[in-house]
């Protein structure tokens, strides 16, 4: 009979256990990744003897609330925090390695139809109301009027709650940021998982390319001007595998966070 050596059985005991723990804390990326049922995420072995589907009942809570009519400041630290989100448009990427300034750009131009392709920001000039509708390449998506109840905006939760896609995915984004005065020599500060553009009054101001996690003013525009009065921010957020999400805000030229403006749809432009 073969003896197994006192401190293999030991160091397969603990490896054991490691992966018992692993799998009892595994966050919610490796589980949908794994298959655990989540929206559009293809089942992996969920359904098949591995991982249950979830059923789960879906909710936005307490990643947002609606937004309430009327104006809202960002918060403590300037972030914006209301936006008005598009459900999340099906690209069908499972990777992330090729968002170079090409790749970006150009997903920008979307197939609204076989025959008509519209192009973002330039074609979305007019904002939009909390359930408005629109059809890009074949999908039905729906406005979201929202508050983010955190200082980033988490758009796999809110894709999640409204049992949408998750993976493989664009999501667009509009606010309104309505000025007391002109504001001069400010810049916007962004990030966001995974690549993005931004926009300020239909004027590029700011890009994140490649695959990235969000990190807090990752990237700073360039001086840039705020107008007294409504102006429209516009972004776009794309992304294959990966928790989606962003946060936005503006700094001054010491990079402190501009914090004396509210966030109110019923300035938008129309």
């Amino acid at each position: 009979m073969r003896v197994v050596p006192k401190i293999a059985v030991m160091t397969l005991l603990a490896l054991g256990a490691a992966l018992a723990l692993q799998s009892f804390s595994m966050p919610d990326s490796a589980a949908f990744a794994m298959g655990g049922g989540g929206p559009g995420g293809g089942g992996g072995r969920g359904g098949r003897g591995g991982q249950p589907v979830d059923n789960t009942p879906r909710t936005l809570s307490p990643y947002f609330v609606p937004a309430t009519p009327g104006a809202k400041g960002p918060d403590a630290e300037g972030f914006i925090q209301r936006w008005m989100l598009l459900e999340p448009m099906t690209n069908g990427l499972r990777g992330n390695t090729g968002f170079n300034s090409d790749f970006v750009h150009n997903a920008m131009k979307i197939a609204k139809s076989p025959d008509v392709s519209i192009k973002f920001p330039d074609d979305f000039s007019k904002f939009p109301h909390d359930g408005d509708k629109i059809t890009l390449g074949n999908q039905e998506l729906a406005w979201h009027a929202l508050d983010s109840s955190l200082f980033n905006v988490k758009l796999f939760r809110f894709a999640y709650g409204l049992n949408k896609t998750v993976y493989g995915v664009q999501f667009f984004a509009m606010t309104v940021v309505d000025c007391p005065r002109e504001m001069t020599n400010v810049r916007l500060a962004v990030g966001s998982n995974s690549a993005s553009i931004w926009w300020v009054n239909g004027k590029e101001v700011v890009d994140l390319l490649g695959d990235r996690r969000m990190v807090a003013d990752d990237i700073v525009s360039k001086r840039l001007t705020l107008k007294q009065g409504a102006n429209l921010i516009q972004g776009s957020v794309i992304n294959g595998p990966g928790m989606s999400d962003f946060c936005a805000r503006f700094i001054d030229e010491d990079g402190n966070p501009v914090k004396d403006f509210t966030v109110n749809f019923d300035k938008a432009p129309q």
